[in-house]
């Protein structure tokens, strides 16, 4: 069957991204769309408004999850499944997550304008609280639609306020009916920006992604002593502030001597009582390790559990730790990446492979279905921030790719 080929239109596309962007954008030039919240429910309206006008046929599940549903010929095929997400950090840019997803629609709005029929049917999919800013873990709408969380542990999760995820899906109108696992696909490919540098450094325009590092994110809790900061002796202070400070140097000092894709951070901390002259009493943190390589993350995870076991006696302080996120790394299916790398070659486009070391919704999917990523440029690798940037012409590419992709695999 001879591949057929359509034109994204770039401008259309830009378009709708500064559309949505303008959707819970701040003084600073920020766009500000937490999950679950007043601008998350406005962000969704105006999405599925445009959904609703390309003649997608819309469904809702029930952890919030968005499907934009285009037939195909063979109602008896498992669809391809495209799409992201739309929620953002506090500081976030416009084209993380956002990007994916209104990148399918603009693939959905040339096959329409082309009266262009595919054989399998096509889904754009707009997963809930990919961030994680507001409900942990992050990637949970993708995590609960593939089957690595039950439904109820999920709506029961809650937020800094006590408020339960269930309830913040009602109140923005969004706990849909849908079955959970609607729209199975038969693959499903992500396009994103690589909120990386590797792309920019090296001037290639598309990245094909082969891996994706694990996550662990823990939860540290040290119990110290308070007490006076000018009178109590150096050797007799049980010190909450300087073992976290203690800890951070630590990962840091782990991940530079285990070199290769291993990185390590702290994230968070806060000490109690927090007073500029009294000892900290206590010190809660968060470390998150990241690795490709799972018996390198257990490694780094086994070395910071020996250290902090080290540093409690040392110190004499209590130290408790919480498991909040651990996802394995994922290797993406082989034959997928070979289509995306032969789809940009044959576009004529600078590409290379390359490894993820943030978190997609497509490591979810990798569960149930064959699964790929795209990436394109960030200027800078600057990405949760304002200032996160990709060229228009990199951003078209990556669309073009993904409509050549979707093609060959929908036909």
């Amino acid at each position: 069957m001879n591949q057929v080929r359509l034109e994204i239109n770039a401008q259309r596309m830009m378009q709708r991204l500064h559309a949505l962007a303008a959707v819970g954008q701040t003084a600073d030039g920020s766009c500000c769309r937490v999950a679950l919240t007043d601008e998350d429910r406005a962000g969704r309206d105006l999405v599925v408004q445009w959904m609703t006008d390309l003649g997608l046929q819309v469904s809702v599940d029930p952890i919030g999850n968005i499907f934009g549903y285009r037939p195909g010929q063979r109602e008896d095929l498992a669809p391809v499944m495209t799409g992201s997400h739309i929620d953002t950090v506090r500081t976030g840019g416009i084209y993380d997550g956002n990007y994916g997803v209104l990148a399918g629609l603009e693939i959905i709005e040339c096959l329409n304008e082309a009266s262009q029929q595919t054989q399998r049917g096509l889904v754009v999919a707009i997963f809930t609280n990919e961030e994680g800013v507001r409900f942990t873990p992050d990637m949970l709408g993708s995590l609960v639609y593939a089957d690595g969380m039950a439904l109820l542990q999920a709506l029961a999760l809650t937020d800094k306020q006590g408020v339960t995820l269930g309830a913040a899906l009602e109140k923005i109108g969004y706990a849909g009916t849908a079955p959970l696992g609607v729209h199975r696909p038969h693959a499903f490919v992500e396009l994103h920006i690589e909120q990386g540098p590797i792309l920019d450094a090296e001037q290639r325009q598309i990245g094909v992604v082969e891996h994706l590092q694990g996550i662990s994110w823990q939860e540290i809790t040290i119990g110290g002593q308070a007490n006076h900061a000018g009178t109590t002796p150096m050797a007799l202070r049980h010190d909450a502030g300087y073992a976290a400070a203690a800890v951070m140097t630590f990962v840091r000092d782990l991940a530079r001597e285990m070199g290769g894709h291993q990185v390590a951070t702290v994230g968070q901390v806060k000490l109690t009582p927090n007073v500029a002259n009294v000892i900290a009493a206590q010190a809660v943190l968060t470390v998150d390790l990241r690795n490709t390589n799972e018996s390198l993350l257990n490694v780094a995870r086994d070395r910071l559990a020996g250290f902090l076991a080290h540093l409690a006696q040392a110190e004499g302080v209590s130290i408790e730790i919480s498991d909040k996120v651990r996802f394995a790394p994922v290797s993406f299916d082989v034959g997928l990446t070979d289509l995306v790398e032969q789809q940009a070659e044959s576009l004529g486009y600078t590409n290379r492979r390359l490894n993820s070391g943030a978190g997609h919704d497509a490591q979810m999917l990798s569960r149930i279905c064959p699964s790929a990523m795209i990436f394109v440029p960030s200027v800078a690798g600057i990405s949760h921030n304002p200032a996160e940037h990709t060229e228009a012409c990199d951003l078209a590419a990556g669309c073009q790719v993904l409509c050549q992709t979707l093609l060959v695999l929908s036909n």
